[in-house]
């Protein structure tokens, strides 16, 4: 933490009590600090005391009252190494992901060239309420990291999940960002990845699909990245989106498409991440008008999709290939016997438990086989925090 730069935002919440333990922490490990507080904030720690002990300016207004000076948010975002807020509460939460700016903490957020990252802190019912779960989703699709909130005893009086993470946590996830930084590739690989569901039509309205929303493939180019990859997305239909420099999207719809995609983009790519759902059929005719309902029965006729994963295994000369395998019964059997008939240098077994992990959910329990057959085995996680240690993993071996 040596003379990293740390621009600690700091919402209205009864947590906002810990942050000058935070500070303290983080400045006898030698980072710079400076506070940077929302409104409600100040009713909350005092930036008398903050200001002592970051011994820098304090700042929570876009001007100063009394000598009309104007508070540079661009500045401050540019002098940041990384951005922390904490405690995020649900309000400046859902601000952040619909990229409103009423304060200046969350003009500086808008602001930012760095990494942000945000500790969130509320009553357990708000911290699992669908609105906060999508909002701190989309912080994540934007590039955020989360620490997830502890669980414990909470302001209200009931125990759950929802207390901000302890100062000294936040201090070693922060010293562990940085290392990560430290050890990311001076050369960037420059890596495939394939997110999302395919769609095959059947007629103008009605496709072949399944649950699959994307959100493992784009966190998963999120990762990359992060470490400072270059990334091609082939996305099939998601409501989620990415944008960075080093990003290019491919979006299709159909498993024909994308393979067409995977084929274009194959000789720039060094490494390959297969994530999407891709439709194993399709049907043999694709009507040109609706399909009107006649007979008690029907009798669909599917042909099979080429194989897109034993296609890039085959032509990948010497690329690293990486494979899911969803799987709802015999995992680990399924999942090697789909490494070796494909040819796989890494398989990702990511087995299916609803509301829990695979399509649909916030979380994955996922396993690593190596092409040795050497397994990984990982806990119960975020998709954002899988995929992190995917590309990890990926970056280790290569």
């Amino acid at each position: 933490m040596l003379g990293k730069r740390v621009l600690l935002g700091i919402t209205g919440g009864i947590a906002a009590y810990k942050i000058p333990f935070l500070v303290r922490i983080l400045k006898k490990q030698g980072a710079e600090v400076r506070c940077l507080l929302s409104p409600s904030a100040i009713d909350f720690v005092s930036p008398l005391v903050l200001a002592t002990l970051s011994k820098e300016q304090v700042y929570f207004e876009f001007w100063d009252k009394k000598t009309g000076k104007w508070t540079n948010h661009v500045e401050l975002a540019l002098w940041a190494d990384v951005m922390l807020i904490a405690p995020a509460t649900a309000n400046s939460i859902a601000k952040m992901a619909y990229g409103l700016s009423d304060n200046l903490l969350l003009a500086t957020y808008l602001s930012l060239k760095c990494p942000c990252i945000v500790a969130p802190a509320m009553d357990l019912d708000m911290y699992k309420h669908p609105s906060v779960e999508r909002n701190l989703a989309q912080l994540q699709m934007d590039g955020v990291s989360i620490i997830p909130a502890t669980f414990g005893e909470l302001a209200s009086g009931l125990e759950g999940q929802g207390r901000m993470e302890e100062p000294e946590a936040i201090a070693e996830y922060l010293s562990s960002f940085f290392r990560d930084v430290k050890t990311t590739n001076s050369a960037s690989k420059r890596i495939l990845i394939t997110a999302g569901p395919t769609r095959e039509p059947l007629d103008p309205v009605r496709f072949i699909s399944n649950h699959s929303s994307g959100k493992m493939g784009y966190a998963l180019a999120q990762a990359a990245l992060n470490k400072g990859h270059e990334v091609v997305l082939i996305t099939g239909p998601t409501a989620y989106t990415l944008s960075h420099p080093n990003l290019k999207i491919f979006p299709i719809e159909t498993a024909s498409q994308l393979l067409e995609a995977v084929k274009a983009n194959w000789n720039w790519a060094s490494h390959g991440i297969f994530s999407a759902a891709v439709a194993d059929y399709r049907p043999k005719e694709t009507l040109v008008n609706k399909l009107k309902k006649h007979a008690d029965q029907m009798r669909l006729e599917l042909v099979k999709n080429e194989d897109i994963l034993l296609w890039a295994s085959e032509n990948k000369s010497d690329k690293i290939v990486v494979g899911f395998a969803l799987e709802t019964n015999n995992s680990e059997e399924n999942a090697l016997i789909k490494l070796r008939t494909k040819k796989l240098d890494l398989i990702v077994l990511n087995e299916q438990h609803n509301g829990i992990s695979g399509f649909g959910s916030e979380t994955n329990k996922i396993t690593i086989f190596d092409k040795d057959e050497r397994k990984t085995e990982m806990p119960l996680q975020s998709k954002r925090d899988a995929a992190f240690a995917i590309i990890q993993h990926l970056d280790k071996i290569s």
